[in-house]
């Protein structure tokens, strides 16, 4: 399994998130993915920068380490045209290190223009069109598309990379895996659920690259590190099904006002404890991920790519998770 370090732009201003980036190149992550948001989930995050500057000041400070949506919403703050010339742009200035991750989105960030917040069955709709019309315009012709919900007039790409651009899907239920498995050659998912994987085998997905993502909070003190987590992370507990639908960041506070450290304790590998991390990893094996980003809760970034680099790396690799 390869080892990805996450840029979180709900807790990390632009500039921190590039500098984040080298070091994590540095410590010898073999990927990342940044988060694409409007809006942090919980006012104490405190940051949400535009992903896509930061994706083109990464791909040139980075040399190696690849890059990757986690995942952009194709279909309400942006039109699906226009993600395909961001896409291809970076993979241009990543000199191909990019990959598209794509999601059906969350009401938190993509309520800001006012477009409303449709069931998931449209937003999947949605997101079908959107798939087609991106992969159409990386062929690079004139495309024209008149769909359900999007339309497309003489579109062309000019700058395309020679190697095509890889695109992935969120998935988390049976709509979701039943479309990645079809159109896409990633599935991409935060929890190690094998049932998910296995959705996404039988759909088409067979032999095709499962993402994954797991929360920690390294550290030397595990209270601190656990108070961390708590203070920036205790949102995630709600599930997909209910933080997609959550409008505010006042709203995932109420939700998560009776979420307590022990509660989390458990769930997110924090301090200095290897096992936990690795026993994290080893869940995403299990359940047939081939690849998991870690995020590192907090502004400790540095610490924990060296962290990673010395420790946590080597340990991964003896538990037979991950290659030299």
């Amino acid at each position: 399994m390869k080892i990805g370090y996450t840029m979180m732009c709900e807790q990390r201003g632009p500039k921190d998130l590039v500098n984040d980036l080298v070091l994590a190149e540095q410590a010898g992550f073999d990927f990342s993915v940044i988060s694409d948001h409007y809006s942090p989930w919980l006012e104490s995050q405190g940051h949400a920068p535009y992903a896509w500057s930061v994706l083109g000041a990464a791909a040139a400070a980075t040399e190696r380490i690849g890059l990757m949506t986690y995942v952009t919403c194709p279909t309400f703050r942006y039109h699906p045209a226009i993600v395909a010339q961001k896409a291809a742009t970076v993979a241009l200035l990543s000199d191909g290190r990019f990959r598209l991750g794509l999601g059906a989105g969350e009401n938190l960030n993509e309520h800001v223009v006012g477009g409303g917040w449709p069931p998931v069955d449209v937003r999947h709709e949605k997101l079908r069109e959107a798939v087609e019309i991106i992969r159409a315009l990386w062929e690079g012709e004139f495309v024209n598309y008149r769909g359900k919900h999007f339309n497309v007039e003489s579109a062309k790409l000019y700058d395309l990379p020679e190697d095509p651009i890889q695109l992935g899907i969120a998935v988390s239920g049976k709509q979701s895996c039943d479309l990645a498995g079809a159109m896409a050659d990633m599935a991409i998912a935060i929890e190690p659920d094998s049932e998910i994987v296995t959705r996404f085998e039988a759909a088409g997905g067979n032999g095709k690259t499962v993402v994954g993502q797991a929360a920690c909070c390294y550290g030397p003190d595990a209270a601190s590190a656990l108070a961390m987590a708590h203070d920036q992370f205790r949102w995630f507990g709600g599930g997909w099904k209910v933080n997609a639908e959550l409008p505010s960041t006042a709203g995932f506070e109420a939700a998560s006002q009776y979420v307590r450290k022990e509660d989390l304790a458990a769930e997110i590998a924090h301090g200095p404890d290897l096992e936990a991390y690795v026993k994290s990893a080893q869940g995403f094996a299990d359940a047939g991920f081939t690849e998991l980003a870690f995020v590192q809760i907090g502004p400790e970034q540095a610490a924990f790519c060296e962290w990673f680099a010395t420790t946590l790396r080597p340990a991964l690799e003896s538990a037979g998770i991950t290659d030299e």
